[in-house]
């Protein structure tokens, strides 16, 4: 349930509201908007429908949240959520690149790469420690030798860092080192993992599972954002389907499905979705012109000697071309809406709804 507040409302009637949820036995989530407050209840809303909220000073209205996400909904927060990290802003309007290897190899590979990231554009480096491959016999990672290699690197160019952990036992070591924690498609449900992030407080982006859907996705979030931690941000990566000529189908309609619903920010991971670098930058452009807020992309500097999925990753030079590509999608539709795609369309979905 969430309890609308009237414009301008004091900052003493909402924490009287407040103070009268949280005295019920419930937790509250604050979601202060350009115009309006909402104060989302959290918790058994038989409890809280017996309390006459709608007569006290400054309440508007209060409301049901349908949805079973509840601090996922646009309903708990009708803004665009903004995830910041190291000065980098994700989400809110903002076209967010992340780029680097698969997996961190070696010192120099992983500078040469970054470096031609950096200059592209890219302003998050991502780099894989602990790599979860179909096969026991293939490069699994450095581990936390990676994890200082991704960590120095980035410092050294000023970029932050993303990294996926797969385990409960590789999120200590992660947090030590990332500045973002990734969770990938085959953890996407693993509960015990995603509380665990959630208790981290640093950002995370949970990419969806290979065979879940949007819904799925959004309450695998719930999780992470019931810890309390609000810096969350999802990833569609592509989906198993009958179609065999990709790695995975890229399921773009996700994205406006996902900002309709959801005020989190949404990244596209093309190079998961092709499997092929000869369509990774059809896919990151579809992607951003659907409303993505950023993509991930896999790029090595010398993509024919990559130990992890070297089929898939660009150049730095490729790379540098699909940037500016995507610049310019996403200054035409800023230009043309004011907001990133799919997000005005999301606007008017939580007005409805309210």
């Amino acid at each position: 349930m969430i309890i609308v507040m009237e414009e301008n409302a004091p900052d003493s009637a909402i924490e009287r509201v407040i103070r009268r949820v949280e005295a019920a036995g419930l937790r509250t989530h604050l979601s202060k908007g350009i115009e309006r407050t909402i104060i989302g209840c959290i918790g058994d809303e038989r409890i809280i429908s017996q309390i006459p909220f709608a007569a006290m000073p400054f309440v508007e209205k209060v409301l049901p949240v349908l949805s079973p996400f509840k601090i996922a909904s646009r309903a708990f927060h009708p803004d665009d959520s903004v995830v910041e990290v190291g000065g980098v802003r994700i989400g809110g309007g903002a076209l967010t690149l992340m780029a680097g290897p698969c997996a961190v190899e070696d010192a120099e590979s992983l500078l040469a790469s970054a470096k031609g990231v950096r200059e592209a554009g890219a302003q998050i480096l991502r780099g894989g420690a602990f790599k979860p491959r179909t096969s026991p016999y293939d490069f699994q990672g450095l581990g936390e030798e990676g994890l200082k290699l991704l960590s120095e690197t980035g410092k050294a160019l000023g970029m932050p860092t993303i990294t996926e952990v797969r385990t409960l036992a590789h999120v200590p070591v992660a947090e030590k080192y990332a500045d973002i924690l990734q969770v990938g498609a085959r953890n996407m449900q693993n509960f015990d993992l995603l509380r665990e992030v959630g208790r981290t407080r640093k950002p995370v982006m949970l990419k969806r599972g290979m065979a879940n859907t949007a819904h799925e996705l959004l309450m695998a979030a719930e999780y992470i954002l019931a810890e309390g931690n609000s810096a969350v941000m999802l990833c569609e990566r592509g989906i198993r389907t009958f179609e065999t000529s990709t790695r995975f189908t890229l399921d773009v309609s996700a994205i406006p499905v996902v900002k309709q619903s959801s005020h989190l920010p949404v990244i596209v991971d093309p190079s998961h979705a092709a499997g092929k670098a000869s369509l990774v930058s059809a896919l990151a452009r579809a992607g951003v012109a659907a409303g993505a807020d950023g993509v991930i992309v896999e790029v090595h500097a010398s993509p024919e000697n990559a130990l992890c999925d070297g089929q898939q990753a660009l150049t730095p030079a490729e790379f540098a071309g699909l940037a500016a590509e995507l610049k310019a999608i996403h200054g035409i539709l800023r230009e043309k809406h004011g907001t990133p795609g799919g997000a005005r369309a999301a606007e008017r979905s939580a007005e409805a709804r309210w």
